[in-house]
Formats: structure tokens, C-alpha cells, sequence
């Protein structure tokens, strides 16, 4: 047990650190870490002018995805990097924003997304609202590629106690998604573009057997989107949130990106 900072516990180096802490594999981190220099990640300062990062760009990477997946506080972060806390909440801030998802410029024609939205338990009351959980939390919205399964769009965090219809519009995912056939349950009538389950008739009469049918394929289509949800949510920092609202947005997008890395293998 290290109770001081200085000596380093974990490290890109050892590549057998690498896939415990972030789900990938030495050569798919290597890449990322490629991607987030390009993106500026080599030419930040470590918080003072002239003052170099004590960790090179891959363990800082490592660091953030390291406190993604595990959810320690900074107290214990710190010290497994030979860090300060404090100096660990800077890296966080600092190379957070810069592993968020890329929005894609170009798409499959007819590409066919399906969209849910989950609750994220949140300690900042700012933004979360008590919610169905009984617990302070913000409704997230994200959209994935029904072919490939990868996501393609995050909506802004919302308080927890809206309903998914709602958050849909209010999050701007719905924007993300114009002109793409988007599918989703049947929390989200009301929205005309989106293409939801069957519903029963007002009268109590049964459902034709024809679309019994459908709503059994729409449910499997669906259900992909509730495994990509579980996928992010091994990241453990999306199980309670301790972070400022604020960040919510970038930590999400940059778990997605992770997530999509690992799923394209």
C-alpha cells in the first residue's frame, strides 16, 4: 500500500496494466494515446507556466481511464500514479475533454439508429433531480448504429425526474439524429420521427398477430441499445457520479468513445 506520493504504482509501461483499467488492448491504447496528442494532449502545461506533466501523455490517459473504470476518489487515484490529488483532478480536467467521442461527418445511407435514455446517479444537485431510482440523478440519452452497434450520438445530461420524451428534444440528441430513421421504446411517443413499438387499442381489444410480430423484432433490434447502455456502465463512474454536473457531458462522450474502440476490436 503506497500512503505517499512519489513512487508509482501503475504505468503504461507494463502493458498488463493497460486492458484491467481500460478494457483495451496495448495496441488499441497506444492508438488512442496517438489520437489524443494530435488533439493537443502533448502541449499542456501541468497547471503553471513552464511547469512540464510529471506523468508522460500515456499514463496521464491511462489515469483518466483508469478513474472511469474504477471510480476511486482522487485521494486514492493520486497515489497509484505517484501524484497529488490535486494534480490528478487536473489531469482528468484537463485530457477528459480531449478523448470524447468524434462526431461522425459521414454515414450509411439509411442508417438506422436506436436511441434510450439511462439514469446516472449524480451527486451535484445543480443539475440531477430525484428520479424514479430515488436517487439524485441525470437522464442521459445516447443513440447507437443498429448495424454496427457502435455509438453515434450523446445528448446533453438532463435532470433525472424529466421522462424520455421529453429529454429526447430537450437534450439535442434529436438534432444529432435528423434524418436518420431512429427507433426506440415506447417511452418516447410523441415524437412522430421516431419509430416505437405498437400500442395497445384504448378499447382493451388484442393487437393483430401481424403486429405482435413486429413488436417482437422491434424488441429485439432494441435491446441492443440496453447492452451498449451496460457496456458503458462497466465503467463504474457512470453508477455514481461525484464530479461536477458539468463534466458529466465530456466524461460520457469519452466513455462512448472507449466503449466503440473496445467494440470494433
Amino acid at each position: 500500500m503506497v500512503d505517499y506520493v512519489g513512487v508509482q504504482v501503475i504505468s503504461a509501461v507494463r502493458q498488463e496494466w493497460i486492458f484491467p483499467f481500460t478494457g483495451l488492448q496495448p495496441a488499441q491504447f497506444r492508438r488512442l494515446v496517438r489520437l489524443v496528442a494530435e488533439r493537443g494532449g502533448d502541449a499542456i502545461a501541468d497547471g503553471r507556466p513552464g511547469r512540464q506533466w510529471s506523468l508522460d501523455l500515456a499514463d496521464r490517459v491511462l489515469l483518466v481511464a483508469a478513474y472511469w473504470r474504477t471510480n476511486l476518489t482522487m485521494r486514492q487515484i493520486g497515489p497509484l500514479f505517484g501524484v497529488s490529488h490535486s494534480a490528478a483532478h487536473r489531469v482528468i480536467d484537463t485530457l477528459g475533454p480531449l478523448l470524447a467521442l468524434t462526431p461522425r461527418r459521414r454515414r450509411r445511407v439509411a442508417q438506422i439508429t436506436i436511441v434510450d435514455g439511462t439514469l446516472i446517479p449524480t451527486r451535484d444537485h445543480r443539475l440531477a433531480a430525484p428520479s424514479k431510482n430515488y436517487r439524485y440523478s441525470t437522464n442521459l440519452q445516447i443513440a447507437i448504429d443498429a448495424h454496427t452497434r457502435l455509438v453515434v450520438a450523446l445528448g446533453d445530461p438532463q435532470p433525472g425526474n424529466r421522462n424520455d420524451t421529453i429529454v429526447y428534444r430537450t437534450s439535442g440528441i434529436d438534432q444529432k439524429l435528423t434524418g436518420r430513421p431512429v427507433m426506440a421504446d415506447g417511452a418516447y411517443r410523441g415524437n412522430p420521427e421516431v419509430i416505437i413499438p405498437y400500442r395497445k387499442p384504448t378499447d382493451g381489444s388484442e393487437l393483430p398477430d401481424w403486429k405482435k410480430e413486429l413488436n417482437k423484432q422491434h424488441r429485439t433490434v432494441r435491446a441492443q441499445v440496453e447492452h451498449a447502455l451496460a457496456r458503458m456502465k462497466t465503467f463504474k463512474i457512470l453508477r455514481d457520479y461525484r464530479r461536477a454536473a458539468h463534466t458529466l457531458a465530456d466524461t460520457a462522450s469519452g466513455i462512448a468513445h472507449l466503449h466503440n474502440i473496445i467494440l470494433a476490436g
